[in-house]
């Protein structure tokens, strides 16, 4: 896309920013039938992903949850425009949850490494993290290709004062001293380099996850926590947050727990509501490469 029609492709995105939450979800079941029905976006790659995951369903089955995804993917791309411009109450309107841990680790100048997985609106989530958590928040993001593009969701996910760093320069942003306990925001479900990952079994597949996560943790020794994001039966919009600790001992545990027990959650949530995940990500694209290192497997430190 060239830089004069991102330009107009993102004017267009800012006005409709200031539809109703109404027409904003009737704009997204027509691009629901746009978008899947008439163009089948990546449909082989969602039948393809929901079919080995899970084996145990049957065709009527999985068509279910392929339909409930479209339709979420495509709710996913209206909130988002919506929360371009949306206020501080809607946010906390449209994402709730017990949050309390977040203060008491505060309250014990603790640094926290915050883990999520792209499941409910990880764009709330993160105006969610930066607006409500005391601790000052920094997001890992992965930069956009084109400039329009990238400064649009900058600009969205830095409305409540976020750090947001790209993934190769956070241990330089880890390295600066800090007047506050901080925490650090990534989402870690995507596919990550075949050469360097963990290698485990998830959702019936081999799977690599990306290390870099235990790394920062132990470097820094980072409480870690998980957050799960559900969507709220009947209510197109609204998430639950629900955070668990998964150590806060991370040079302690063994090497690539905290990534094992992560994946563990993520696979429990995702098979308690499976439509919400991304299911339209090529998620198992790399194999397994041969003579993998004792580092890329479940070994003691």
């Amino acid at each position: 896309m060239n830089r004069p029609v991102s330009k107009i492709f993102l004017f267009l995105l800012n006005s409709l920013s200031s539809l109703s939450w109404k027409n904003a979800f009737r704009l997204s079941s027509a691009l629901k039938w746009i978008l899947f029905d008439v163009a089948g976006y990546r449909k082989a790659v969602i039948h393809n992903n929901l079919r080995n995951s899970f084996p145990e369903k049957t065709e009527a089955e999985l068509e279910v949850i392929a339909e409930d995804f479209y339709l979420h993917f495509t709710d996913l791309i209206v909130e988002t425009i919506k929360f371009r411009t949306a206020s501080a109450d809607v946010v906390r309107e449209r994402l709730q949850g017990d949050i309390s841990i977040m203060d008491d680790f505060y309250a014990s100048k603790t640094n926290i490494i915050y883990l999520m997985g792209h499941r409910g609106n990880w764009e709330l989530a993160n105006l969610f993290s930066s607006l409500c958590f005391t601790h000052e928040c920094i997001v890992v993001y992965r930069p956009l290709q084109n400039k329009e593009s990238d400064a649009w969701f900058l600009d969205l996910r830095t409305r409540f004062g976020a750090i947001l760093v790209p993934m190769d320069q956070i241990f330089r942003e880890l390295q600066k001293p800090r007047d506050k306990p901080y925490v650090v925001v990534l989402a870690n479900d995507q596919s990550p380099n075949p050469g360097t990952a963990f290698w485990t079994t998830f959702l019936n597949q081999d799977t690599g996850i990306f290390r870099g996560v235990e790394t920062i943790a132990r470097r820094y020794n980072l409480t870690v926590l998980y957050a799960d994001f559900s969507k709220v039966p009947g209510k197109r919009g609204y998430y639950h947050v629900e955070i668990s600790t998964i150590t806060d001992e991370p040079k302690l545990v063994a090497n690539n727990m905290i990534l094992k027990k992560q994946i563990g959650i993520l696979e429990q949530n995702i098979c308690a509501q499976p439509h919400n995940w991304l299911w339209s990500h090529r998620r198992w694209k790399h194999k397994r490469p041969e003579n993998l290192k004792p580092e890329q497997l479940m070994t003691a430190k």
